[in-house]
């Protein structure tokens, strides 16, 4: 009996203390964390060049994340271009910290790289952790208020000529998609230095359109145009429409089949991610988890919404959970719809 009672009371401290075990982790984690990144600096190495949008937004995330982050470390901001940001991916992947103490902002195509330019990637994606993205992008393609083409029902059977600006931005990428996918007649003009001077060209009547520009770039650029109807947009590339225009098509309601939806899906999805943060492989979950939601909570810090809107940044976030589940899934994209996107692509390249 008396043994009996003994093994009773000790499964019975054993119960308390798993009881109080759980009830204390997470504080402790909470603790560990707030103490590894006190007094901290924290690298945001941006995947483009100093002075464009994606180092822009990088910047002024850089700013307030880090009162979110347990320990309050200071975040610096250093620029790694290259290769549509699979320089800095490919460093991040093999060499950087991994630690918590280093992390990626990339440009929204990264994601696909090593599907569509393999021999570039020298990282897998699916891997990075991802900490969420700062907003969803709409790309929209416009024409000129002369042009002969007016709508897509237009462009299915008229030639719409179109100013680009080089291979592997949006500007190129999209039209010659789905001018193969969706049989759009986009004949593409390329070598423009950057949207300003292809809206020159818009303006002089030597091109009669943009295949595809970033909406919020239009409306913050050109308002005057949109207000005296010196452009009309026609498409818009997006799995949902934007709320600024909803009686424009989107591309996916072009497709045929489900084929064509993969295809587009694959160039389009990077919208959605529109300006993804990462951190490397193999950080410790407990930091993970630490900066996933020190980003979501500065996605809703009034001071960084309020210098987001001076700057003309639209704040649309998507959480690391959220990104984790659409690289996976445009990740496992059919070998045989990658192959038609390739294909596609290196033809308008040409």
């Amino acid at each position: 009996m008396r043994s009996m009672n003994v093994t009773l009371a000790n499964i019975i401290l054993a119960i308390v203390i798993a009881s109080v075990v759980c009830g204390v982790t997470p504080s402790l984690s909470q603790e560990d964390v707030g103490a590894f990144f006190k007094d901290k600096q924290i690298r945001l190495v941006v995947g483009s060049a100093a002075g464009s949008g994606y180092d822009l937004n990088a910047r002024i995330v850089a700013r307030y994340m880090g009162r979110h982050i347990p320990g309050k470390p200071t975040i610096v901001v250093q620029n790694q271009p290259g290769a549509g940001s699979a320089t800095m991916a490919t460093t991040l992947f093999n060499t950087a910290p991994k630690d918590g103490t280093v992390i990626g902002a990339a440009i929204n195509g990264m994601p696909t790289i090593h599907l569509l330019s393999p021999e570039l990637a020298r990282f897998d994606p699916s891997k990075f952790e991802w900490l969420g993205s700062s907003n969803r992008d709409t790309q929209v393609s416009y024409v000129w208020r002369t042009s002969p083409v007016q709508s897509v029902e237009d462009l299915k059977t008229k030639e719409l000529i179109v100013g680009a600006t080089s291979a592997g931005t949006t500007q190129v990428d999209f039209p010659v998609v789905v001018r193969d996918v969706l049989g759009l007649k986009y004949k593409l003009v390329s070598g423009y230095e950057g949207t300003t001077n292809i809206h020159l060209a818009l303006e002089r009547g030597e091109v009669q359109g943009v295949g595809a520009n970033a909406w919020l770039s239009l409306k913050a650029l050109n308002a005057n145009w949109l207000a005296d109807k010196s452009v009309k947009v026609i498409m818009q590339y997006g799995i949902d429409k934007h709320p600024d225009l909803p009686d424009v098509p989107t591309v996916f309601s072009l497709a045929k089949n489900e084929a064509d939806r993969q295809a587009l899906n694959l160039i389009v999805s990077r919208l959605e991610y529109g300006r993804p943060f990462f951190l490397p492989p193999g950080v410790p979950a407990a930091r993970v988890e630490a900066l996933r939601r020190a980003f979501d909570e500065t996605m809703k810090d009034p001071e960084f919404l309020d210098e987001a809107a001076k700057a003309q940044i639209e704040v649309s976030p998507m959480t690391g959970e959220e990104v984790a589940a659409l690289v996976k899934k445009v990740s496992a994209t059919p070998p045989a719809i990658v192959a038609r996107v390739k294909a596609a692509l290196e033809a308008g390249a040409r």
